[in-house]
């Protein structure tokens, strides 16, 4: 692509941004949602205006991008906010997400759906898109003890579902008749090899970061971090939202010398995930929904029930109060990329079930991408924690 064409195509992009903001703040629809529709209009579904060059640059935006949100989410998971918080974390984050592979896995059986492809969108419906979340909670200056559990929910809820997707992938298997101990090992490596990376990350990160200049981290101390967090996962395989997540977490609670280690990267991010969000939304086929029909409805359905229910339930474990426990499952509903990833990886295990498999998994990401950062704000709205 010329070298004109695309410093127009990045100026336009984060001019765009600037326009859903303003559009958000007249009419409160989430930005997210606005700039994954622009991306929608503006790609191949529509009127297919973006070069196929841009393509090429999703998956590197998308690293920089997530990366940077783990990272800012590590960073909400400080020792004070886990002593006041942290078992309802741990305890509402693992119940929505045991909750959603279990009655969406069963709720499609019930239906007459193979036991294999169920025990997939299972595991692929506990993914969560932390990106979205964070946003809109930015976009409505969302602040208390809902927000901040919210917030310590979507940091660790992908964790939970890799393991259990992992689970989910070899019982499938298994049901087969090939099981295989290799996926586990590899969800494991994911998993575990991630927490090694924000350590190797965040550890020197925290000892090092906000000496070049007294009291805060300069700007490329922060791009530093989240470019070789983000590289490190990544040649290694391993899961670079966990990764930043972790050191994130190592730096806010390690890092004693300065008050505010993530200034820097909520500086620069907004342009990284403008130019993400609208490249997510050229990506996204319009006709995979209305190919998904039936199945894909009661997917959708299902896993709407199931963070509701998971949600409550998490809730009443912990004696969190009756309005947090009606909304949380709501909060809780956007999807993405780490879906699709997982369907991709479930696909290439197993062949035979590909096509179905990618095209709900495409459909309902769809859906959810784009209805759920307003079901994300209208929970925010409904306890009391928005502007």
């Amino acid at each position: 692509m010329e070298l004109h064409l695309t410093l127009l195509i990045i100026g336009g992009l984060i001019l765009l941004g600037l326009a859903a903001d303003e559009i958000g703040r007249r009419t409160r629809l989430p930005r997210v949602t606005l700039l994954l529709l622009f991306g929608v209009i503006a790609g191949p579904s529509v009127f297919d205006l973006l070069p196929k060059e841009l393509a090429t640059w999703y998956e590197l935006l998308a690293s920089i991008a997530l990366t940077m949100v783990a990272f800012l989410l590590g960073g909400t998971l400080s020792l004070e906010t886990l002593r006041r918080h942290g078992k309802e974390i741990v305890i509402v984050s693992l119940s929505v997400a045991v909750m959603t592979a279990f009655v969406v896995s069963v709720g499609l059986v019930a239906i007459g759906v193979a036991t294999p492809l169920a025990l997939l969108l299972g595991g692929i419906a506990t993914a969560t898109d932390p990106a979205a979340t964070q946003d809109v909670i930015r976009q409505i200056r969302a602040k208390g003890s809902f927000t901040t559990k919210l917030l310590g929910i979507v940091a660790i809820d992908d964790a939970w579902g890799l393991i259990i997707f992992s689970i989910m992938l070899v019982a499938a298997k298994s049901v087969m008749g090939n099981g295989s101990i290799d996926v586990i090992s590899h969800g494991a490596w994911e998993i575990f090899g991630a927490v090694a990376v924000g350590l190797i990350v965040g550890l020197p990160g925290a000892l090092l970061t906000g000496r070049l200049r007294p009291g805060e981290p300069v700007q490329s101390e922060a791009i530093g971090i989240v470019f070789v967090c983000a590289g490190l996962a990544i040649w290694l395989g391993v899961s670079f939202l966990l990764a930043g997540m972790v050191a994130g977490f190592v730096i806010v609670n390690l890092a004693q010398h300065h008050s505010r280690p993530f200034h820097e990267i909520e500086q620069i991010e907004w342009p990284f995930m403008v130019i993400f969000f609208v490249l997510a939304g050229a990506s996204l086929q319009l006709s995979s929904v209305a190919a998904v029909g039936f199945l894909g409805g009661v997917c959708i359905v299902l896993r709407i029930t199931s963070r509701v229910l998971g949600g409550w339930l998490g809730g009443w474990l912990t004696g969190a109060p009756a309005q947090h426990r009606r909304w949380m499952g709501v909060a809780l509903l956007p999807q993405a990329g780490v879906a699709l990833g997982m369907a991709l990886m479930a696909s290439g295990n197993i062949g035979s079930l590909k096509e179905p498999l990618l095209a709900v998994a495409i459909g309902t990401t769809v859906a959810f991408e784009i209805i759920g950062p307003a079901l994300t704000q209208l929970a925010l709205k409904q306890v009391g924690e928005s502007d």
